[in-house]
């Protein structure tokens, strides 16, 4: 690609170029290069401090990420060109994490509620639980002091220390050393404290990074391991009883990684097919990337992993994003929007397959499967038990009145017909008062709904989807079981044949028709809620700073769960034997060239149309006073429906083109 570079930028090049040959000259094969700088102290500041907003300086291990947006942020220097693509789109990794999740981890007033929770409910904890908490929402505060001095990080400290509320920052990543990838959970991570720092690429021109900020960057496969990831997306519990008293079980509270391990996803079980968390959550870009702003010589990176660390949890960056001020975030609304917009993609595109299907239909009762394929190399929902899925079906008759509806919310977005304690899983819906919930229910020592995570001891139910090629058998299946699905449901993860592995289920309603034989639309949507009314009651039940902080936030959100998928069909059919009762012959069938023949009916055929099996209208016929018809299907071959309207009645029948 060819550049455009004004005088100074060219004078900063060569004199780049002029000091790396100068170190060139100097390395040895055992040692990185320790580069005397050749910036102007002014610029060594911007280098230093570049991230506006964000935290900048170190404690006795990790640094800030302001202190790496300097080079690793938005290009400032001239034309736009390190950290953008050709066509000029900003790719810089330091603005697409600050609006993620994972970038305002420590800040999360959920989370802040949450722990300030399980403090109240077991206050001689609070040492241990806010320790354990914080390894993972702000581990280069908790992880420095354990390696520094040793002892308990509490919150108070967070608070106080701003390279902490940097959240799952950059170093929290690239200082994880290669040999406790995929071996350590439950926040117990291991750094290189050696000074330096991870990245996917070879021969790393080191000099600057050495010098600006301390650490060698060098070249480590792990650090697109799906393993680097384990240390916090499987977290086991210590179960306490009600009062409080350790009991020795323990509780698994979220195995997002385990759940990978159990699949065709994993890489270690197909290196070619498998798909690593960094692949989906980090999409790759295969042009080649200048990753260094203010060094224009450096040769572009491929592939590219952007850090827009999507997940699912569009409400709370939501509420991120209208609370910036309150909360102290460093990224801005635009940003935010970003975010949102690929995590609701990501939901939408990348999550599920939906499939909706008419089994059978007769004046009293239509049989409808909807059928749910995962797509996610992990269940979905997936990590923390507060997130969930529902379905609704929608039944309607030809001028729109409800004839059925499941899984539809309330004003206050809680599922209707929800149960007391919790929504079993079904196989079958028979009731507009029972809905498909895909989640997972913690159960106490006493076999009771608890969201009281240290109150954890069972699940009661986790019918959560999951992926493919997921198996009971598998060695990590203790750690990501199947709860409360019936051993009835004989398609929860099976294949046809009875086999498991399919990543799916399909729900089975039987619903009531009360004698209507006319045109139905059919609608199924999957509904997405990461942090749903009756998960909070609980926790809604004290008074904390930080729980009365969350819920005037939470109260003034909006809770509308987010559409995930969606699908409409009509069905005009009944049983066949109405239409033989009728005398009405349509043959030939199968028909070989489309050509159809309609008589045998001594009433007036009011009008005939066809229908593809989606319920998409492809023909009409008006009536033009004559007893015998002759029809035309598509050319491509199928099963079609064709509906004959006689004395108002709708006459139909299923016809095979081939």
């Amino acid at each position: 690609m060819k550049k455009r570079c004004s005088l100074p930028l060219k004078t900063l090049v060569l004199a780049g170029t002029v000091g790396a040959i100068a170190l060139l000259v100097a390395w040895d094969e055992s040692a990185l290069p320790k580069a005397h700088a050749y910036h102007s102290p002014e610029e060594l500041d911007e280098l230093r401090g570049g991230g506006i907003g964000l935290a900048s300086g170190a404690n006795h291990y990790f640094r800030a990420s302001g202190d790496c947006h300097g080079c690793h942020g938005p290009d400032t220097n001239g034309p736009v060109f390190a950290n953008a693509t050709a066509a000029g789109v900003d790719v810089n990794p330091g603005d697409n994490w600050r609006s993620t999740m994972m970038g305002n981890s420590a800040r999360d007033p959920f989370w802040r509620a949450k722990v300030s929770h399980e403090v109240a409910v077991n206050p001689a904890h609070q040492v241990a639980l806010e320790d354990k908490c914080t390894s993972c929402h702000a581990p280069m505060g908790r992880h420095d002091k354990f390696m520094w001095e040793g002892g308990h990080y509490s919150i108070a400290e967070l608070t106080n220390d701003p390279i902490a509320l940097d959240g799952v920052s950059c170093m929290s990543c690239h200082m994880q050393s290669p040999d406790s990838i995929g071996l350590l959970f439950s926040g117990e991570l291991r750094f290189d404290t050696n000074d330096v720092e991870f990245g996917p690429y070879t021969e790393v021109f080191g000099a600057p990074m050495a010098n600006f900020v301390g650490y060698d960057p060098q070249h480590g496969e792990h650090i697109n391991d799906a393993g680097l990831c384990a240390g916090c997306h499987t977290l086991i519990t210590e179960t306490a009883d009600l009062s409080g008293n350790p009991t020795g079980g323990e509780f698994v509270e979220q195995a997002t990684y385990h759940e990978w391990l159990n699949s065709a996803f994993n890489t270690d079980l197909d290196p070619e097919g498998g798909v690593t968390c960094q692949g989906c959550h980090m999409p790759r870009l295969q042009e080649g990337i200048v990753i260094s702003a203010l060094y224009d010589f450096l040769t572009p990176r491929s592939p590219y992993g952007q850090h827009h660390f999507v997940g699912g949890n569009v409400f709370m960056l939501e509420l991120l994003k209208d609370n910036i001020d309150a909360l102290m975030l460093t990224s801005s609304s635009v940003r935010f929007d970003s975010t949102i917009a690929r995590t609701t993609r990501l939901l939408q595109d990348q999550t599920l397959l939906l499939e909706t299907t008419v089994m059978d239909r007769t004046p009293t009762q239509a049989d409808i499967d909807v059928k749910l394929i995962n797509l996610a190399g992990h269940k979905f929902p997936s990590g923390y038990p507060s997130r969930r899925a529902f379905i609704e079906l929608h039944v309607q008759d030809d001028e729109g009145n409800t004839i059925f509806r499941s899984g539809n919310w309330e004003p206050d977005y809680e599922v209707h017909g929800h149960d007391a304690d919790y929504e079993p899983h079904h196989d079958v819906i028979i009731s507009e008062d029972q809905a498909q919930i895909y989640e997972m229910v913690m159960g106490d020592v006493n076999g009771d709904k608890t969201t009281v995570l240290e109150r954890a001891a069972t699940p009661l139910k986790d019918n959560r989807l999951t992926p493919l090629s997921f198996f009971t058998t598998s060695e990590v299946y203790d750690t990501c079981v199947i709860a409360g699905v019936p051993p009835e449901d004989i398609d929860f993860n099976k294949y046809e044949g009875g086999s498991e592995g399919s990543g799916s289920d399909i729900t089975h309603y039987q619903v009531p028709m009360g004698g209507y034989t006319g045109a139905v639309t059919i609608t199924a949507k999957v509904w997405y809620q990461s942090a749903p009314p009756r998960w909070m009651e609980e926790m809604f039940a004290y008074n904390t700073a930080e729980i009365d902080t969350f819920r005037t936030m939470y109260e003034a959100a909006d809770g509308t769960p987010v559409l995930v998928k969606e699908q409409s069909i009509v069905d005009v059919s009944l049983a066949v034997d109405d239409i033989r009762e009728s005398g009405l012959r349509i043959f030939p069938n199968p028909v070989r060239d489309g050509l159809l023949r309609i008589e045998g009916i001594k009433e007036r055929i009011e009008g005939i149309e066809v229908f593809d099996l989606r319920g998409s209208l492809l023909s009409r016929y008006t009536p033009n006073g004559q007893r015998a018809w002759q029809v035309e299907l598509p050319k491509n071959s199928g099963t079609y429906l064709v509906v004959v309207n006689v004395g108002g009645r709708r006459l139909t029948q299923r016809v095979v083109a081939y």
